[in-house]
């Protein structure tokens, strides 16, 4: 098992902002452009279909990413291949602020998207290489703590920048974090992978890495519980702009308000992965989080079905969602790169390419649901799918603690 570092290497460990920074700078990327997407349409005279492009291959691109980012750093080292995401992510940022098509637009984002997701993978790994199991989950809960705050601020900040000064603000500001990020991480972040898998192999060597992982029984219940905590939400984003609509007569305002909830609960329930977790064990939490998670969902059940349609019928438990998903995810992610060190970077990308699969999937699929397919203009399509979710995600891990039972 992994160790801390000694003393005498601590003054060469990053430090818990570097990790956030290197982190958020995706995620926040992500949302930046969201309230712009309608202005884009009519600048770059094109369809709306065209704009939700930027949103969906940016989506794609990350989950293709990850799966040879974590690999590659297994192999050449944590600090070098965030360093080339790092500087792909300020490539792709520049070429946004430069687009007078659609199509640049959307090279800029992939490209955006593929450099920027090095930082979420390869935090992780760094974490794990760092720390032992149970500290590693504490760990991750601080550093995605920070990072919860990226999606919370990002629409609020781009929307700011776009009504002000412009879309292409956005792009400018994406820039300079990005360079920001990438000084910062030249001068603190020292190489922390000193158990690399042998270079070489290229493709048959990518194979290979996650071959072994997918035949860990112990790596895919924790890897399925991350991807399905993680649906709970994503299931939430693809109805929620719906339900809030048609059901909650909201405004686009209000809804930004009140989705503050689900970030607030979020940052809770990570800062409680980081507080108790090394102290309770991984397996209690993620248990826990994840009980706490249907609890959730049944409430929302139960809300709608008593006939109380307020906004707080929805984004009360979904506050408590949040929760769930903080308390149980870290702590999926921490034992899922725990399981074979040596392959902690491949781990990370296979857990996170899950994450993001799963979600995408789980969202469009409420979506087409609550077009009409099923239960037409009723939250219960919602509800169904985010139920699955969370039987799949309990199920993984309760299997997880069966296959581990040392870890308490």
């Amino acid at each position: 098992m992994t160790k801390p570092f000694s003393p005498a290497l601590s003054e060469r460990r990053p430090t818990i902002a570097l990790l956030v920074a290197v982190s958020a700078v995706n995620p926040l990327a992500l949302n930046i452009y969201l309230p712009s997407m309608p202005t884009l349409v009519g600048i770059f005279e094109t369809t709306a279909g065209m704009v939700q492009l930027t949103l969906s291959l940016y989506l794609a691109a990350v989950a293709v990413a990850q799966i040879g980012i974590g690999p590659l750093s297994d192999r050449h080292g944590r600090r070098p291949v965030l360093l080339w995401g790092l500087a792909i992510f300020i490539l792709g940022s520049t070429v946004c602020t430069l687009a007078d098509t659609i199509e640049t637009m959307l090279v800029g984002r992939v490209l955006q998207a593929a450099g920027g997701c090095a930082g979420i993978v390869l935090g992780r790994a760094i974490v794990r290489d760092l720390f032992d199991r149970s500290q590693a989950a504490s760990m991750i809960g601080y550093v995605t703590m920070g990072l919860a705050v990226a999606p919370m601020i990002g629409p609020a900040l781009g929307g700011a920048l776009d009504e002000n000064f412009g879309w292409r603000t956005s792009s400018y500001l994406m820039v300079v974090l990005g360079i920001v990020v990438f000084v910062w991480a030249w001068f603190e972040l020292h190489e922390t992978n000193h158990n690399r898998t042998p270079a070489g192999g290229g493709l048959r060597g990518l194979a290979q890495s996650y071959a072994v992982l997918a035949r860990s029984s112990l790596f895919m219940s924790y890897a399925m519980t991350s991807a399905f905590t993680s649906a709970v939400f994503f299931s939430f984003l693809g109805g929620a702009p719906f339900i809030a609509a048609e059901l909650l007569h909201m405004t686009p305002s209000t809804y930004g308000l009140y989705f503050m909830l689900v970030a607030g609960g979020y940052i809770i329930g990570n800062w409680t992965s980081g507080r108790f977790s090394a102290r309770i064990g991984i397996g209690r939490m993620i248990n826990g989080g994840n009980a706490v998670l249907s609890v959730a969902v049944l409430a929302i059940a139960a809300a709608f079905w008593m006939g109380h349609l307020h906004p707080l019928s929805l984004f009360g438990p979904m506050f408590v969602v949040g929760l769930g998903n903080g308390m149980s995810l870290p702590n999926a992610i921490a034992g899922a790169v725990s399981v074979r060190p040596d392959l902690a970077g491949a781990a990370s990308g296979f857990t996170g390419s899950m994450q993001i699969g799963a979600g995408a999937i789980t969202s469009a699929l409420v979506g087409w649901l609550l077009s009409g397919v099923l239960w037409p203009g009723t939250i219960w399509p919602l509800v169904l799918v985010m139920a699955v979710c969370c039987c799949i995600a309990v199920g993984s891990g309760v299997v997880a603690r069966l296959l581990e039972p040392s870890d308490c």
